[in-house]
């Protein structure tokens, strides 16, 4: 069954007057396991698509049918329902609590959904777990790098266990190693079965997906399969590996002209 079904969606804004036709008529589906890339210019529709994908907005047509669940005709405590249990939401800006303990902040969508405290925290350590932090459980967001407060950020997406994982440039303020960790993770997530729309404007990253949809003035304009897809893992260690001989090449070159100066100085 898919959990993404979308037929005929047209979003349409009145500005001044002007009708602007944001979504033209968007048909596709995603089903369990897939690892969506959702690409395309400025102005091509996809934040218009990621509002309506994430229950943020509602379309002007056609259908949004979300793990059985009809969207374009729900009220607003079925949308807020829909955003609790049926969707992961992972930022670019991570959007963490900033006086709040890692685990406290895996823990908020349990809290708003009335899950007992103590059921909370062992659900949301679980999660934390399993994207590695383990030992971060009462870090403040201060004390983790990007890096470790994106992974606190899916392990919050992930702990409600929701129907899929909606990520809105996940790695725009991370480095490359930064960036190819939580692709890595991501990946893992994917191997397991969670169904994951990524949105990005990185050609880069989508080489880990699955699969990549194309949005241009409204429209999907492409939608393939990623036939040569990369390992993330593998391009970390990699990239790793190249570090190092890059950090030690430096080093020896610094010893060596610091063995050559002194030798100068003596001589003089």
């Amino acid at each position: 069954m898919a959990v993404i079904e979308i037929k005929g969606l047209k979003r349409l804004y009145e500005l001044d007057g002007i009708t602007v036709r944001a979504l033209k008529g968007v048909d596709f589906s995603a089903e369990q396991g897939e690892f969506v890339a959702v690409m395309g210019p400025s102005g091509s529709g996809k934040s218009t698509l990621m509002n309506i994908l994430g229950c943020l907005d509602k379309p002007s047509a056609g259908t949004y049918t979300l793990d059985g669940i009809e969207t374009s005709i729900s009220d607003t405590d079925t949308f807020a329902f829909i955003r609790n249990q049926k969707i992961g939401f992972v930022f670019q800006a991570f959007n963490l609590l900033s006086r709040t303990s890692a685990i406290e902040n895996v823990e908020l969508p349990l809290l708003y959904s009335k899950t007992r405290i103590k059921d909370a925290r062992v659900r949301a350590e679980a999660a934390l777990n399993e994207v590695g932090l383990g030992s971060r459980l009462h870090h403040m967001p201060s004390q983790l790098s990007g890096g470790q407060q994106q992974r606190v950020a899916i392990a919050r997406a992930m702990v409600n266990d929701p129907a899929f994982i909606l990520a809105d440039e996940p790695t725009g303020n991370l480095d490359t190693e930064m960036t190819l960790e939580i692709m890595a993770l991501f990946q893992q997530l994917n191997n397991r079965g969670k169904t994951i729309v990524m949105v990005t404007h990185e050609p880069e990253l989508a080489v880990y997906m699955k699969r990549i949809i194309t949005l241009r003035d409204g429209e999907i304009v492409s939608d393939t399969k990623v036939t040569e897809r990369r390992s993330a893992a593998d391009d970390l260690a990699k990239w790793k590996r190249e570090h190092e001989e890059l950090s030690t090449f430096a080093v020896a070159n610094i010893v060596s002209r610091t063995a050559a100066l002194n030798v100068i100085e003596e001589a003089s």
